[in-house]
């Protein structure tokens, strides 16, 4: 679910008790290990961890007026869920987000880029906060850039045929 908070403080505050003390433990781990050069913001009415326009002038590829985001926050109306874009985007760190959760005992519950979780307990914070350190701005941006090229790509391929 997306709020209409403007600030970070704003969507902490409207989350009902146990779920604002489970975000802002997640919100900690994240903060503690977000490498330099990302930021915190809402975004797309969730909290948003961003490289900014000063860093990448480019922004989101699906919207360039956007910074292009890293990893989202988020308390949705069924669980609670954590973003982290390259679990998605990067097949090395998918790889090695899978078979690090796997030693923790904990079942995933996953989408695409998406850790659901219903309890604090459910998720292994260390691992969270290994997976969200992982990847620096400057190879955040290769990756998203080469994932850019690569689809630019087969759409000229498929327009050649």
């Amino acid at each position: 679910m997306t709020s209409n908070a403007k600030t970070v403080n704003e969507y902490i505050k409207g989350l009902p008790a146990d779920r604002r003390a489970a975000i802002s433990a997640v919100r900690k781990v994240v903060l503690d290990n977000l490498p330099r050069g990302y930021e915190e913001c809402m975004s797309y009415g969730i909290i948003g961890y961003v490289i900014p326009h000063s860093i990448y002038p480019a922004g989101y590829h699906c919207d360039p007026k956007v910074p292009m985001p890293y990893a989202g926050l988020a308390s949705q109306k069924n669980h609670m869920a954590l973003y982290v874009m390259s679990v998605y985007g990067d097949n090395d760190t998918e790889k090695w987000f899978r078979k690090t959760w796997a030693t923790t005992g904990k079942k995933l519950d996953m989408g695409k880029c998406c850790i659901r979780f219903k309890k604090l307990e459910d998720i292994p914070l260390d691992v969270i906060g290994k997976l969200i350190g992982r990847v620096s701005v400057k190879d955040w941006i290769a990756v998203a850039e080469q994932a850019r090229a690569d689809r630019d790509k087969r759409a000229a391929k498929r327009k050649s045929k």
